[in-house]
């Protein structure tokens, strides 16, 4: 968008979001589809091999999900450097972003490596399921630099209000993933082995891609594909902080997994199937937070206060539009989605309960999702890392009551759903909400 787009025109408004929203949905749910391509693959070959993966996956989801910030420590700042006209410093802050990418790529397969069987077993597997889940870790090792290094150059792309190539690349990388975990797994008679290593090679060819992209815009620029220390050291801090964020958010869904644990296994089962549509919808209100992180980053860049307000507010609105509109289909379905995932009656009634909590929060989730983007958009990662620690320490009040108080099942699933959907994400809307409404986040220029 040109600085004379007018930025009041709702209609244009409204199509430059769907722009980057709708691409951003299908590249967000790229990598969950390479780790159920492996499952899947893998699940025809035995119990053994398919728990083995399952803990192999779980380990590189969780390590690729904490390193979620490249994508959003690179997005703002390119994003606010091509607003205010500066291309060079663009394209030299998306630089320093994929080599912070590697460096930790680096480091955390060595680790990974060397900690693996610890770690599995640490996890309460043994036997030939660890054998299988080392194996799967092992192989996948080598592609995990390939991945941070796509989520920095995803975030570079967003940054440049580019949405649909990451999407083409992570669509076309999936394809290329299953034939090759197929031609590993059964052609090569590799076993768990093929699944890690055919998803190491997808990710590399895409990482490759994007290289192959990004470094002629680089050299173009006139500057050094060497990385700047303080652009270097800038990516680590605002890096750190939003590190902090997802450890506090990912805090939150461990307790809150233990505290169903606690209530019985039928609790476990349906809160389960409530988090599986939780985080269905989480991906489609994580498309607007994206969009928004762009859009708010480049008129910050502009340095035009009056239009970043104006855009913080409609795309508020449309969160909470979103999430009326998902809220109200999930309460028309919430009797439907767990017949589809179980035929035990039980878990079917206490999912539908759940259902109906989630259904309530949906628009309060789209303002959150919405505000969260605004913010990183701005680069506020600081007080997003700790605003994240109060939610927390405001969470863990609301955890105890439930497990104190609702030991019945039913009367359980309800109000676990009502502290997290309800009472979690209240706390996030009010921290978020308060630091919108003032200017200290508004830092215009670059």
């Amino acid at each position: 968008m040109s600085s004379s787009t007018p930025i009041d025109s709702p209609k244009n408004i409204s199509r430059q979001i769907l722009a980057l929203a709708v691409p951003a949905l299908g590249a967000l749910i790229a990598e969950p589809l390479f780790l159920m391509a492996d499952s899947a693959i893998v699940g025809h070959l035995g119990v053994n091999e398919l728990a083995g993966a399952a803990l192999g996956t779980t380990v590189l989801q969780t390590a690729v999900g904490l390193m979620i910030f490249l994508a959003y420590a690179t997005t703002p700042a390119v994003a606010r450097a091509i607003g205010a006209g500066r291309p060079a410093q663009a394209m030299a802050a998306g630089r320093d972003g994929m080599w912070f990418a590697v460096v930790i790529g680096v480091l955390l397969s060595v680790l990974g490596y060397f900690g693996a069987r610890p770690l599995v077993l640490l996890m309460g597997s043994d036997g030939v399921t660890a054998d299988f889940a080392v194996d799967y870790i092992h192989y996948s090792l080598p592609g995990l630099t390939a991945m941070l290094l796509v989520l920095a150059a995803t975030g570079v792309l967003r940054g440049m209000q580019d949405t649909k190539t990451p999407l083409v690349v992570a669509t076309v990388g999936f394809g290329l993933n299953i034939v090759l975990n197929f031609a590993l797994v059964y052609g090569a008679h590799m076993s768990v082995a093929g699944a890690g290593l055919g998803t190491s090679i997808a990710q590399w060819l895409m990482a490759a891609v994007y290289l192959w992209m990004l470094l002629p815009r680089i050299r173009e620029q006139g500057i050094s594909l060497a990385p700047s220390w303080a652009g270097f050291i800038s990516t680590g801090q605002v890096g750190s902080w939003l590190m902090l964020r997802n450890l506090t958010m990912r805090a939150a869904l461990l307790l809150t997994v233990l505290v169903a644990t606690s209530s019985g296994t039928q609790t476990l089962a349906a809160h389960q199937l409530v988090f599986t549509i939780f985080s269905f919808l989480a991906f489609a209100l994580d498309a607007l937070a994206i969009a928004a992180q762009a859009m708010i980053g480049q008129e910050l860049g502009r340095g035009d206060a009056q239009r970043v307000r104006k855009l913080t507010g409609i795309m508020s609105r449309w969160g909470i539009y979103f999430g009326a509109a998902t809220g109200i289909l999930l309460l028309a379905t919430s009797w439907i989605f767990p017949m589809i995932f179980t035929p035990d009656e039980q878990i079917r009634q206490l999912t539908t309960v759940g259902l109906w909590a989630l259904a309530l929060s949906q628009p309060l989730c789209g303002l959150v999702f919405v505000l969260d983007g605004v913010l990183i958009g701005a680069g506020d990662a600081r007080y997003l890392g700790l605003a994240s620690v109060v939610n927390l320490v405001v969470y863990l009040p609301m955890l105890w009551a439930v497990l104190a108080l609702a030991p019945e099942p039913t009367w359980a699933i309800w109000w676990i759903w009502v502290a997290f959907a309800l009472g979690f994400m209240a706390s996030r809307g009010v921290t978020l909400a308060v630091r919108a409404r003032g200017t200290a986040w508004m830092r215009l220029g670059v």
